[in-house]
């Protein structure tokens, strides 16, 4: 319970519902108790085993209660069948039972009314916690996780929990309470037969606790199970093209019925192991209830202890015992998997983001001076990136890192961003070290274009607005026509309101990336950090992207990560970075006159 102790705090907002919901099965437990209790006048009158009182009895406290209501039922059906004849007597005990067995289902009613709105709505708080933790942790734990298995504790984990929030409450409150009702109701007939179902309890709360010991650990591989298969969907969704050239359906084909198989046996384990604690408990039951047949049946006919109306009556109450005995070994059941499902999602939600605002965070809306970036290590787990790298960008110059494939270009700009933290060294904006700055603000300063063109399932417009949710449609288009974007929108079915489909499918690459263009024109930020934005196009939508992003740097300080190195000639400096290290840095004219790493570069693009 210690997971289920954590996600209780979700339920706060909707305390009124289980308060209401607790109310409601305390009356459904008092009348399913009463609706059986109700049958012993009935069926007195039908057997014609009614003590003749004509007077009626005297209440003479609580320790003479049963009695007392004994004596008066007698006295009722005495007077009653004498005045108005057996026929009416009987209808009358028919109306009272079937009240009670309707008030009984309409609490019934009223308490899953209630156990909804609780139910659900601590999915919706789970889920919006959950996608909000998802969206706010740094992008370092997603590259170590499923994508797959995110989706499948934000989906099914999630709703796990939500079945368990009605079998906690079952299993506390509404079938406990039934049970106590009953069993009150039992010993207030006979004493002596309910001492047997003191033993039963017991003896098959062990048993059933025996039967779903390992319920917890299946679940947990099951739901990873379910993680893993989720992931391979979402790999083939995104990669069908590559699948399909390399003709890999079988292969992927078996990695997901592999999948599904085990999976499937992991399920049919659970659901057996489930499914047997119903027949389990139910068979306990019928075993004690033979045992209250013959015992109760010798009080009957031998002892005459014990009338015959009360004893049918007592063995509906023993009956009674057993729907709400199978609902708790459910229950219970329904907890263990809820409870695994739990401590999936708070590991989560618990998740610690190491990339978050400190205490005292400075919110900082203007670029006045510089970025300094000084003697900066850093490396993604034993692979070191970064050797005391040091590199100033004053406002307004354009700055291009050049170089090899894995020589630490696209990880400056992901240190200055804060997608990382650096790990020795500093970044500083105007002399306040980045990490002390408010996150907001300081992506707030920065616009960001990256090689892949990330866009959304949306309009044009809502792609462009990003970073500006409140842009009216003239400033959409004005940073269109910055962007070169403009012609082909327009030309769209319906324009800037067109839906450009899944991550921007319906659109070439070179159109994508004017939109991602447009989107950081619109946000207008004072630094512009270009992530070999033109390294994935074609000659022709290069230069119309190429020219776009002159438009947009212009009067703006730009960090330029450039792999054709014809798009950053014009650049203030040139960085030429090799494993981590700046091997040297100067313009454009000045590297090439020194013959050095640069002019390497630049001649082998040219020969290519």
């Amino acid at each position: 319970m210690n997971y289920f102790k954590k996600i209780f705090r979700f339920a706060r907002p909707y305390k009124k519902y289980a308060v209401f919901n607790i109310i409601c099965n305390i009356f459904y437990a008092l009348f399913a108790t009463l609706s059986m209790v109700s049958l012993i006048p009935m069926l007195t009158v039908l057997f014609g085993d009614a003590e003749n009182i004509t007077t009626p009895p005297v209440y003479e406290g609580l320790a003479h209660l049963k009695p007392y209501i004994e004596d008066y039922l007698n006295y009722y059906i005495t007077t009653t069948r004498s005045t108005k004849g057996a026929e009416y007597t009987l209808g009358v005990m028919v109306v009272v039972i079937i009240s009670l067995f309707l008030l009984k289902n309409f609490f019934n009613y009223l308490a899953m009314f209630f156990i909804t709105f609780l139910r659900n709505g601590v999915l919706k708080d789970v889920r919006n916690a959950m996608y909000k933790k998802v969206v706010e942790l740094p992008i370092a734990y997603f590259s170590e996780k499923r994508k797959g298995d995110v989706i499948a504790r934000i989906s099914s984990d999630v709703l796990e929990i939500q079945h368990s929030f009605l079998s906690i409450l079952e299993l506390v409150v509404r079938e406990p309470l039934t049970i106590i009702f009953t069993i009150v109701a039992m010993f207030a007939l006979s004493p002596k037969l309910t001492l047997f179902v003191f033993i039963f309890i017991p003896v098959s709360g062990f048993i059933i606790s025996m039967i779903g010991k390992r319920l917890k650990k299946q679940s947990d591989k099951a739901q990873l199970e379910q993680g893993y298969f989720l992931s391979v969907i979402e790999e083939t969704l995104g990669g069908l093209k590559v699948i399909k050239g390399f003709n890999s359906e079988n292969y992927f084909n078996k990695r997901f019925r592999d999948s599904t198989k085990r999976f499937y046996n992991l399920s049919n384990k659970i659901l057996n192991r489930q499914n047997l604690a119903s027949p389990a408990s139910e068979f306990l039951g019928i075993i004690v209830i033979a045992i209250l047949l013959w015992y109760g049946g010798h009080m009957v006919l031998i002892e005459n202890s014990l009338s015959g109306a009360t004893f049918i009556a007592y063995m509906g109450l023993a009956y009674n015992i057993l729907t709400p005995a199978k609902s708790i070994s459910k229950a219970s059941y329904g907890v263990k998997k809820g409870n695994a499902a739990a401590e999936r999602v708070l590991s989560i939600l618990e998740e610690k983001n190491p990339i978050a605002d400190t205490e005292n965070a400075v919110r900082k809306n203007s670029f006045d001076k510089e970025i300094n970036i000084q003697n900066i290590n850093f490396q993604y787990e034993e692979e070191k990136v970064l050797k005391n790298f040091s590199l100033r960008i004053p406002k307004g110059k354009t700055i291009a890192l050049v170089g090899q494939s894995g020589s630490g270009k696209s990880t400056i700009a992901n240190l200055i961003t804060r997608f990382y933290d650096v790990q020795q060294g500093s970044i500083s904006i105007d002399g306040t070290d980045i990490r002390n700055m408010e996150l907001q603000s300081l992506r707030g300063l920065m616009g960001l274009v990256t090689q892949d063109s990330i866009l959304f399932n949306d309009t044009v417009k809502t792609n462009v607005a990003l970073g500006k949710e409140d842009a009216s449609d003239q400033e959409v288009e004005e940073a269109l026509k910055v962007a070169n974007a403009y012609e082909f929108v327009q030309q769209l079915p319906n324009g800037i309101y067109t839906n450009i489909g899944d991550s921007g499918n319906k659109l070439s690459g070179g159109q994508k990336q004017r939109l991602s263009i447009a989107r950081a024109v619109l946000k207008n930020p004072p630094i512009m950090i270009l992530d070999e934005a033109t390294s994935a196009l074609d000659t022709e939508s290069e230069k119309l992207v190429q020219n776009a992003l002159e438009n947009m740097m212009k009067n703006r300080t730009s960090l330029v990560i450039a792999h054709r190195l014809s798009t950053i000639q014009n650049a203030d400096l040139i960085v030429v970075m090799q494993k981590g290290e700046i091997a040297e840095q100067g313009t454009h004219d000045e590297l090439m006159a020194r013959n050095g790493t640069y002019k390497k570069l630049v001649d082998m693009q040219s020969f290519d």
